[in-house]
């Protein structure tokens, strides 16, 4: 019994950790994207947080609903007007969060690439 307790908070901790190292990997991308993105601006850290925590949570919704990859370079073009659609209907949810449409198909190609550096699954 003990040993099962041990495996199971093992395992909450881990999926805890890679949960906050996903969410870390996220906030990075998403500055390093907003910095290179033209018409594209994060007001606070805070902004930044809660925008990483609402792309993920709109990413992961999209996968589940469209049995799809919504990374720029998941799905070809349906990944990357995803990733766009999704990066530019943060803007709606999140203050301080502000992008162009325009900016948005940038923000994308950049997403896609800063993404396929730094790893872990963001967006």
């Amino acid at each position: 019994m003990a040993t099962q307790d041990n495996v199971q908070n093992t395992e909450t901790k881990s999926t805890f950790g890679g949960l906050i190292g996903r969410l870390v990997a996220a906030a990075v991308v998403l500055a390093i994207t907003a910095f290179f993105t033209p018409g594209f601006t994060i007001d606070s850290i805070w902004s930044l947080v809660l925008a990483a925590i609402v792309l993920s949570l709109l990413d992961y919704g999209v996968s589940k609903v469209l049995r799809t990859d919504a990374s720029p370079f998941g799905r070809g073009i349906t990944g990357f007007i995803l990733a766009a659609v999704i990066i530019y209907a943060t803007k709606f949810i999140v203050a301080g969060y502000n992008i162009t449409l325009f900016g948005a198909i940038i923000a994308a190609i950049i997403f896609g690439i800063v993404d396929a550096i730094i790893p872990g699954k963001v967006l």
